[in-house]
């Protein structure tokens, strides 16, 4: 498939959608103000009949915390656990009740509605997320509303809502960032908008060193953003995005000689790189019938290349295949090297070769939804109803070289069927295809009894993954494997708000998440994973009841079948069955309010207990290392974040915070390895306990325009072991930063 003939179609049924309603039947007259229409948001106006748990870091939230990253914006959700492997969480992994947070494979990531994964079917996985300078609010949500959006519905999901067009005239912002670790950031925003519409083009870039020596990373974005109103009902929103990014930045992680000799190290890390292009398209067009009816359709397209490149691939000398049991030495060399360079030194790095993973990934999707009011049986009810069409087009390829010349993507393109080239100087390892084809359809009512509100609702998902692999372990061939899946997925939740600015909910759905493919392939049987299904039920209350004072609290409980998880060298398998059950806390006290007084005290924190992530069944054989009572991975028993801030009115708000990560277990595969790897891998083993100190400043002096900031995280300098997914990787050290923000 080609990108152009996507993209005219796309356009194309947007464009047909907006021509076929008949807006000539609808007086121009009316009142409609589309501005109070929420066009992005995947929380509904009446949040208080929301069948289940939310949250939204709001505008001023955001102010407030300065957040670095998306994993200092979220950390004061409750069940969120995010695990920080580079240094700014370009790659997020994100984690919601117990589940496995690598690459956010279990959480639905959006931006105004639109999936952010390189393919949300094909290969949910994380390599992006919005930048936080384009963003006016993030929600989250837990319960069973997720029904309405696929297709991941078993942890939750993220939506990013970005800022709106200006719709009085000029506006906009700049913004400059620095701090230590070579960190810069600059940010530009402007738009004009009127009664007819506006424009609005945004700019950013932010760059910096990385966790470990020679990480740098280098991200750079661009966005366009128009609205157009068509008349007082309808009105158009168009996108278009692009995102390179360009970092020194490896997935392989350390041994324990390594680690305990130097977890900063990288040595080959001025020649491994991780480079990524993502051009997106959104298109919104929506239609306000009356003050009951609208009809949102929403066509997205976006097409990402990705591009890894590593000198290591053998965390402490583990190679994991079948015959090289016990043989880890602890220390990572350098692989695919002329003879006598394997040591892991900077100059021996710039002599040999390695591996190239260039990845495509295009996905395109339909998606018409009519909201409405009505009064069927009598009574008032707000209903839903919509479907998506998307599809996929995947191509995953790999490539290895054993000299410097194989640095060179291009080099390797041009010589691995070359005659004459032997096979260790630029070799053809694999070439898989995946094609996906997917429909949609949703429903949801909430009908309307006095103080209760209740809420059923059910998904359809039906979906065809076709795998070609048309080479594999470095040999041609062919074979092809067919993955057809069909799920009915319901839900219903129920609210009550008997008690004043006070909401107690329930719910249950069945959750889905599709199957995974597998990373590399030695062969050319194509091993499809089961999707994973579940029961998600929770109960809560969320109240700002008392003047003050908001808190929510949820307890919760989710049962996995088929759960997915990493079965070690490059491989998903199905881990049978699993459980989390947990109680999740958030609340703040504003004491300024309580106290009538403009000097605000504020006392912010979530905490959640996730006191049971297990596996339920043993493994099908002992090398799984899934026995039934075992901690999952990477789940660990408590996260907690605490701030006391203060806010002065002549515009000056400070808070310091403590951020607390309980002890978390490692992979299954991992707790079984031979004795000598275990030991010296890397990969076996705890994560340890942590807790980090934070701060930030804000200063904007009443009536000016300008905006002035200080962040600091892990101000202590803690060293702590962030993850052992591909071996030992260190967590981010201290991180200051400044900036000034000017709005105009």
């Amino acid at each position: 498939m080609h990108a152009f003939p996507k993209l005219k179609t796309i356009v194309a049924a947007v464009l047909l959608a907006n021509v076929a309603i008949p807006t000539i039947a609808f007086s121009e007259e009316s009142n409609l103000e589309l501005d109070k229409i929420s066009v992005t948001g995947i929380l509904p106006d009446r949040l208080e009949s929301v069948p289940g748990s939310f949250n939204v870091v709001d505008e001023e939230a955001l102010i407030e915390r300065r957040p670095f990253s998306v994993r200092e914006a979220l950390n004061n959700v409750p069940g969120i656990n995010i695990v920080g492997e580079d240094a700014f969480v370009l790659s997020p992994n994100i984690g919601i009740r117990g589940l496995d947070p690598r690459r956010t494979s279990r959480t639905l990531l959006l931006e105004d509605g639109m999936p952010l994964f390189l393919a949300p079917y094909g290969d949910p996985s994380a390599h992006y997320s919005t930048p936080l300078q384009r963003v006016n609010r993030i929600e989250v949500v837990k319960g069973s509303g997720q029904i309405l959006y696929g297709p991941q519905t078993i942890g939750g999901m993220i939506n990013f809502v970005t800022k709106p067009v200006p719709k009085n005239g000029l506006a906009g912002s700049v913004q400059a960032t620095a701090g230590n670790n070579d960190f810069t950031g600059l940010h530009a925003n402007v738009g004009y908008g009127g009664e007819q519409g506006g424009i609005m083009i945004d700019a950013l870039q932010n760059k910096g060193d990385g966790i470990r020596d020679n990480h740098k990373f280098d991200v750079q974005e661009f966005t366009i953003k128009g609205q157009l109103n068509l008349t007082d009902r309808q009105t158009l929103i168009a996108k278009v995005g692009y995102y390179e990014e360009d970092s020194n930045i490896s997935e392989t992680g350390l041994g324990e000689t390594d680690y305990d000799r130097d977890k900063f190290q990288a040595p080959s890390g001025k020649n491994d790189h991780f480079k990524q292009e993502r051009k997106t398209l959104q298109l919104q067009h929506i239609f306000q019938f009356d003050n009951a009816t609208k009809l949102s359709t929403q066509a997205y397209y976006s097409d990402t290349y990705r591009s890894s490149f590593r000198q290591t691939d053998s965390p402490g000398g583990y190679e994991g295949d079948p015959g090289d049991e016990g043989n880890s030495t602890g220390v990572t060399v350098l692989e695919r090297c002329p003879a006598g360079l394997n040591a892991a030194t900077e100059a021996n790095a710039e002599q040999c070769g390695g591996r190239h993973r260039p990845r495509s990934y295009q996905y395109y999707g339909f998606e018409p939804r009519l909201d409405f009011q009505h009064n069927l049986f009598g009574i008032q009810s707000d209903a839903v109803v919509g479907l998506r069409y998307h599809q996929e087009d995947i191509k995953r390829r790999q490539f290895r070289g054993s000299d410097a010349r194989a640095q060179s993507l291009s080099f390797l393109k041009a010589n691995a069927e070359q005659p004459g080239i032997t096979s260790t100087v630029a070799d053809f390892r694999e070439d898989i295809r995946i094609d996906v084809d997917a429909r949609s359809y949703y429903a949801q009512n909430t009908f309307y009894a006095g103080d209760w509100s209740f809420t059923p609702g059910v998904r359809y998902e039906d979906l065809k993954i076709n795998t070609t692999v048309l080479q594999a372990g470095g040999n041609a061939g062919f074979s092809t494997s067919t993955n057809r899946i069909s799920e009915v997925l319901p839900g219903f939740g129920m609210a009550w708000n008997g008690i004043a600015n006070t909401t107690v909910f329930a719910g249950v759905h069945k959750g889905f998440a599709p199957p995974r493919p597998d990373r590399d392939l030695d062969g050319f049987a194509i091993d499809n994973t089961d999707p994973e299904t579940s029961i998600n039920w929770e109960i809560g209350v969320r109240s700002s009841y008392f003047k003050g004072v908001n808190f929510e609290s949820t307890l919760f409980h989710t049962k996995v079948k088929d759960v997915v998880i990493n079965g070690g060298n490059g491989s998903f398998v199905n881990g049978g069955e699993s459980e989390q059950t947990g109680v999740e806390f958030a609340g703040r006290v504003d004491f300024g309010t309580i106290y009538d007084t403009p000097h605000n005290i504020y006392l912010q924190g979530t905490y959640t207990n996730v006191f049971k992530a297990e596996f339920t069944k043993d493994g099908e054989v002992a090398r799984d290392g899934i026995v039934d009572g075992d901690r999952l991975p990477y789940a660990p028993r408590h996260i907690a974040s605490v701030s006391l801030g203060y806010q002065h009115p002549v515009g000056f708000d400070v808070r310091v915070g403590v951020d607390y990560v309980s002890r978390q277990e490692v992979d299954t595969f991992a707790r079984v390895l031979d004795p000598v790897d275990a030991a010296l891998s890397g990969l076996a083993g705890d994560i340890p306990a942590y807790t980090l100190l934070n701060m930030s400043a804000n200063f904007r002096p009443v009536g000016s325009k300008a905006s002035y900031f200080l962040s600091g995280y892990n101000l202590a300098d803690r060293e702590y072991l962030a993850s052992r997914v591909d071996g030992m990787a260190v967590g981010r050290g201290r991180q200051v930063i400044a900036g000034i923000r000017y709005d105009f």
